[in-house]
């Protein structure tokens, strides 16, 4: 991991938060018992039906009924610990990362694999063993058991709940030396040892047998680590014991680690904010970095106060960009779009959290076992936000400038998208993504920009469905107070929504207006009647066809692309 941090210490103190497995004793129980377990998961199954919004989403009901139905066949028989998983698979058919069901330890000892794994880039990494195979730390995992690890990864996608591959590596990395998941997946036999397979630098192959030791017997001083071999540290390493703290990098870098989307009781949002424009104003800073690589959510809208300030530093020229990585989930997703919203381009890794994804989670107890488990109670849906999510689904947000962090920048105790970014700062650039579709505030945007982002008359909020921090938010100003773009009766704008044909034709040929631009006809031939049968304004759409601004052979049953809205801007200020 890029923090190096010792696997074992997430062990010992029970950090497993995909899965924290119960009893593993096996044996027959008695009704009582089994009758509580009916009950459980009849509550397990009731509560995500009734409070999920779309539970059926991407699993028909038929397969939960059928897991369930699996499930209750060895109630009695089955031990609390497979009793346990059970519930968590069941959970787990949902796809949604929000969704599952936490489990606590309750004092049952756990069986530990002696060995422990780290994941660089997509490549699982040998990070704990034996000393006897220590020379072997940091060659490539392959296999385990003969399941390759793509293998295992899909096993283990049935019993932890992810929406995203990100996510299902990051979960799994979590559990991955803890014995039973394996043997109740079928990747392990009870009592044989596991057999891990790995390559080393060479590209030789080599098969340890690793053996399991009961928790309460475990030892760390027993293995050999790879943490041991880190000769440093980066001076933007992850302090855990922070939600958020800043600092200076140099004399023109600006540095805030944000870890959590919660208030510090010590040092609320807004007394921090002002410790940070107090910095600013007393530096010279030319670059802000805000950190959110570590940032497993909470309430996103905590950070609207630095969000604030960073607009602020934008209109005075100071460039900021986001960092992300696999740890970046849920109300940090939605932070992290907006920081893309705002104009500043994101920086690192693929995040483990979806950006369409089921959240805002609603928490339960089941009654026999006390399990706990998590229900998102909507669907959040960020490209009906904001105009950065235009084109994602339900997929993890990718950074606009993609940074791996490799092992070699670990142990040496380097940030390598920090370094990189100080290297070289004109490789903050935000993703051009010419094909998703165009939105309805970056279409005038870019009108803006190319009018030579003229004065507007209107310096309050121009709409009431904007933050107030959107990079296009002086061109709304402009295209308000131009008579461009007027907005609906409510008084909002719907600048995330994909503009239409027929829309982009109205604000071209207003601007035309607005800026005394006289085009010269170009084209005699009629309207497609793809434009004409759903036009509510057939005198700009005529004027923007007859100007050359729409397209001969477009395909005007779906919305233009970010390229397609770009050239009919450029056309309409070609005729100047």
């Amino acid at each position: 991991m890029n923090t190096m941090k010792s696997a074992w210490v997430r062990l010992l103190t029970c950090c497993f938060t995909a899965v924290l497995l119960l009893s593993i004793g096996a044996g027959a129980v008695d009704n009582t018992e089994s009758a509580a377990r009916q009950d459980d998961l009849d509550y397990l199954y009731t509560t995500l039906k009734s409070n999920h919004p779309d539970l059926f989403t991407n699993t028909p009901e038929t397969a939960f009924e059928a897991r369930k139905g699996q499930i209750e066949q060895r109630l009695s028989t089955e031990s609390s610990f497979d009793f346990a998983l059970d519930c968590a698979s069941l959970a787990a058919l949902a796809k949604d990362s929000h969704t599952n069901v936490s489990l606590g330890s309750n004092g049952y000892d756990l069986h530990i694999c002696l060995f422990d794994m780290d994941l660089y880039d997509g490549t699982w990494v040998l990070s704990a063993i034996d000393s006897a195979h220590k020379s072997l730390l940091g060659s490539e995992i392959t296999a385990i058991n003969g399941f390759s690890m793509e293998q295992v990864l899909e096993k283990f996608g049935t019993i932890l709940s992810a929406d995203n591959l990100v996510k299902l590596r990051y979960s799994y990395w979590q559990m991955c030396y803890v014995l039973e998941p394996y043997q109740y997946l079928g990747i392990a036999k009870q009592g044989d040892p596991m057999r891990i397979e790995v390559r080393d630098s060479t590209g030789k192959t080599n098969t340890l047998t690793v053996s399991s030791v009961s928790q309460s017997a475990f030892r760390s001083e027993d293995l050999a680590m790879l943490s041991d071999w880190q000769t440093g540290s980066a001076a933007t390493a992850y302090d855990k014991t922070k939600t958020y703290f800043a600092k200076e990098l140099n004399s023109t870098t600006y540095y805030i680690q944000y870890n959590k989307c919660a208030e510090d009781e010590d040092l609320p949002m807004k007394l921090f904010c002002q410790q940070v424009q107090a910095a600013l104003d007393a530096g010279s800073y030319s670059l802000i970095l805000v950190d959110l690589r570590n940032n497993g959510g909470g309430s996103d809208g905590v950070i609207m106060p630095l969000l604030r300030l960073l607009a602020q530093q934008r209109e005075q020229g100071v460039q900021v960009a986001g960092l992300i990585g696999k740890r970046t989930f849920s109300s940090a997703i939605i932070n992290s779009v907006e920081l893309q919203e705002m104009g500043f381009p994101l920086v690192g890794e693929a995040t483990g959290g979806s950006v369409d994804h089921f959240g805002a989670v609603r928490s339960f107890k089941l009654p026999n076992s006390g399990m706990r488990m998590g229900v998102s109670s909507k669907f959040i849906s960020m490209s009906g936000y904001f105009d950065s999510a235009s084109g994602k689904g339900v997929e993890p947000l990718q950074p606009d400038v993609k940074i791996v962090q490799t092992l070699n920048d670990s142990l040496a105790g380097r940030d390598a998208c920090v370094e990189k970014i100080l290297e070289n700062p004109e490789i903050l650039q935000s993703a051009e993504r010419a094909d998703v579709p165009m939105t309805r505030g970056r279409f005038v945007g870019l009108l803006f920009q190319k009018a030579g982002t003229p004065k507007s008359n209107i310096e309050s909020q121009p709409f009431a469905d904007l933050l107030g921090i959107e990079w296009y938010l002086p061109a709304l100003n402009w295209g308000k107070s131009a008579q461009i773009a007027l907005g609906d009766t409510a008084g909002n704008f719907s600048s995330a929504r994909a503009v239409s044909w027929q829309e982009a034709a109205v604000f071209l040929v207003r601007t035309t207006d607005a800026l005394d631009i006289q085009p010269a006809s170009v084209r005699s031939d009629s309207v497609p009647d793809a434009l004409k049968t759903t036009a509510w304004n057939h005198d700009a759409v005529q004027k923007a066809w007859r100007w050359g601004l729409l397209p001969e052979y477009g395909d005007f049953s779906v919305a233009p692309t970010r390229a397609q809205g770009e050239t009919m801007i450029k056309q309409l200020f070609a005729t100047k």
